[in-house]
């Protein structure tokens, strides 16, 4: 919108002029006679009333423009459209208000966006949970009325009985991923960063899938010098790494080899984990992070689908990073970078 001289007419010039009028009327005041002064103070007068009651028009009328002007612009923007009459590079006050209406219009699709998100995230996680606990509390229920007929004999009891503590286990560790997948994907765990001795996570990783290699009589070396320090959350990184170590151990024939190398960068750590296992075929090299992802060469494995997607989620909070590299029947290795 243009400014016009009269909209913008500052009032000291208004009074500069009022004293410049009243001096000249003074000076001349003795040279005229009365009735041609009060002739001209009367003209005066009724000039600078019709120049206050021009003003005053031409402010209202102003006002008004301007304030049509904006109720355009939040039309537009209620309609997602951009403001036709937006001119950004001018220096109007309609210019300024319409910037402000699109930065708080921006902010809002931003904060709808995120919202809509958080709500298909939430359907989401109902729908995945509701899909993982159907078939265990299903077993668990049925075992249950199996175990209620008296003439079941007591090696049948044994077995069922087994069986449904087998179910109860595995539904108690899906409900336990289930609890650390939605802290972390609702942001309500806390870090804990300090600097730590990386041996010392990776050791408390080691120690919890130790029985279960010992068993198929797999191998684990690590190579890591003891002074090696890096600022992570212990207990959350040892997690991680035990999800990928569990993994290897699950995925490795018996009588293979589980490596772990440490290599300190300039900017990240690098952390090896390195099996004999089946190996990974790379058009899924991407897939295996995914929430529940399993393959059919993996589904007669225990197991739900969790484990690298909590890994991949913790390493990345961390600001650190995982990738994979692997070769179907020969291994894979997961490189976890941490920074240094």
């Amino acid at each position: 919108m243009r400014r016009s001289f009269a909209a913008h007419l500052p009032y000291k010039h208004i009074s500069l002029a009022a004293a410049v009028l009243l001096l000249l009327v003074g000076l001349v005041w003795d040279a005229l006679s009365p009735l041609l002064v009060r002739t001209l103070l009367l003209i005066s007068g009724v000039l600078v009333l019709l120049a206050s009651l021009l003003w005053e028009k031409q402010m209202l009328r102003r006002q008004s423009d301007l304030a049509n002007a904006v109720c355009e612009t939040i039309d537009a923007l209620m309609d997602g459209q951009q403001p036709e009459n937006y001119r950004p590079y001018e220096e109007s006050d309609l210019s300024k208000i319409q910037s402000r209406l699109l930065v708080y219009y921006d902010r809002m699709m931003e904060a709808r966006s995120v919202s809509e998100e958080d709500r298909q995230l939430i359907q989401e996680l109902v729908s995945d949970i509701s899909h993982q606990v159907k078939t265990p509390m299903a077993n668990i229920r049925m075992f249950a009325d199996l175990l209620e007929k008296p003439q079941l004999t007591a090696e049948k009891r044994a077995e069922f009985s087994g069986t449904m503590s087998a179910q109860i286990n595995k539904l108690d560790f899906l409900l336990a991923s289930l609890i650390k997948m939605s802290r972390l994907e609702t942001g309500t765990f806390v870090l804990h960063m300090e600097d730590n001795h990386l041996y010392d996570t990776i050791a408390q990783a080691v120690g919890t899938i130790f029985a279960k290699a010992d068993q198929k009589n797999i191998q684990i070396e690590v190579d890591c010098e003891s002074t090696v320090t890096v600022q992570h959350d212990g207990k959350w990184t040892a997690e991680a790494l035990e999800n990928i170590l569990d993994n290897a151990v699950k995925y490795t024939p018996a009588g293979g080899k589980i490596s772990i190398s440490v290599r300190p960068w300039q900017f990240y750590t690098r952390i090896d984990i390195t099996d004999t296992g089946i190996g990974i075929p790379s058009e899924h090299h991407h897939d295996v992070f995914r929430r529940f992802y399993r393959t059919q060469e993996t589904a007669m494995e225990d197991g739900v689908g969790l484990g690298l997607y909590l890994a991949r989620s913790i390493i990345t909070r961390q600001k650190g990073y995982i990738s994979v590299k692997s070769e179907v029947g020969k291994g894979t290795t997961f490189s976890v970078f941490l920074l240094s």
